[in-house]
C-alpha cells in the first residue's frame, strides 16, 4: 500500500464486499481522518478506521486488512501501522459500544502481531474470537 488512504480504501472495499456497507462509508472513513488525524491508531501498529453510522451502512460489520509493508497514519507514538480494522455500525450506541470492545481486545501488543502474521480468515477470525496461539 502507498500510504494510509489506500490501506483505509482496502478496509473499507471489504467492507462493501461483505455487503455492510456502501462505498461512500469508506470515503467517510477517509475525511474522517483528514480531518481528525489519527486517533484511530489505537494501539501500536494497529488503526481503527471507521465512521458515524449513517445510510452507507447496511448492517455492522468488521474487516481486517494487514500489511505486509507498514504506513504511516501520523501518529505520533503507534506508527507505523500493520493492521487495519474497518469498523461499520447501524446505530450511534453500537458504533460506541464496539470502538470501545475494539479497543480493549488490543492491549494485548501480541494480539496484534498474530493478526499482521495471520495467512487466512480462518486464521483472523481465531484471534478475534481470542483463541489462544497455535503451536507447533
Amino acid at each position: 500500500m502507498p500510504d494510509w488512504r489506500a490501506a483505509v480504501r482496502a478496509a473499507g472495499d471489504a467492507l462493501v464486499r461483505s455487503g455492510a456497507t456502501f462505498p461512500g462509508y469508506t470515503d467517510r472513513m477517509i475525511r474522517v481522518l483528514e480531518e481528525f488525524g489519527a486517533y484511530v491508531v489505537i494501539a501500536p501498529g494497529l488503526a481503527l478506521a471507521h465512521a458515524r453510522p449513517g445510510p452507507d451502512v447496511r448492517r455492522s460489520g468488521l474487516a481486517v486488512v494487514t500489511l505486509a509493508e507498514p504506513v504511516a497514519f501520523g501518529h505520533p507514538h503507534n506508527d507505523p501501522v500493520r493492521v487495519v480494522l474497518g469498523l461499520a455500525a447501524t446505530g450511534p450506541e453500537e458504533h460506541v459500544a464496539s470502538v470501545a470492545e475494539s479497543a480493549n481486545a488490543f492491549n494485548d501488543p501480541a494480539v496484534i502481531e498474530r493478526l499482521a502474521a495471520a495467512a487466512s480468515p480462518a486464521e483472523v477470525r481465531s484471534v478475534l474470537a481470542g483463541a489462544p496461539p497455535r503451536t507447533g
